[in-house]
């Protein structure tokens, strides 16, 4: 699964890469908090939908994804106990990329990383919720806005008033 550019290369996560993970994820959004124990159970859960960036040999960025059913979100740093079965969607939960490494393409690729991880599910769609900071970059990658239920509309609102569940077709 090893997905390499000169000094960068996307493989998957290791329980070692958490304390990164969360380290990473408080820097880059602190205002939206989440608990080690979320990736811990995520990387549990879905082993193939967790992947690290290693840029020069330090760690750069992850990626959090697993299988998923219907249009609520996993409300934020909330433990799921188990992935939903039968899934319709590959759910990217988080995609960060150090200050350091952006702009270089890596988020692209994690991206299709996640299509190939919802083709090997059998799953036609990719998920996600975006934060008012990202919409444009999702927008961009060809994500485009769910219509939503209210309740959905109350655990997009925990995010941020402008939060949005968007989808895509795998490509």
């Amino acid at each position: 699964m090893n997905t390499s550019r000169a000094d960068t290369i996307w493989r998957l996560m290791a329980p070692d890469d958490l304390g990164h993970v969360t380290t990473l994820a408080a820097r880059v959004h602190p205002d939206y908090p989440e608990d080690t124990t979320i990736f811990a159970e995520r990387l549990r859960l879905a082993p193939s939908g967790c992947l690290s960036l290693m840029l020069d040999g330090q760690f750069g960025g992850y990626l959090i994804s697993h299988s998923w059913r219907g249009l609520l979100s996993p409300p934020l740093n909330t433990l799921l106990g188990s992935l939903p079965t039968p899934a319709d969607r590959w759910y990217i939960h988080d995609l960060v990329v150090a200050p350091q490494g952006r702009g270089q393409g890596h988020a692209q690729v994690a991206i299709t990383l996640a299509e190939n991880a919802a083709r090997q599910a059998g799953l036609p769609t990719l998920t996600l919720t975006s934060t008012r900071h990202a919409l444009q970059f999702w927008a961009r990658q060809g994500f485009v806005p769910e219509e939503i239920s209210a309740e959905e509309q109350a655990i997009l609102a925990s995010y941020d008033p402008q939060a949005c569940l968007l989808s895509r077709p795998v490509g």
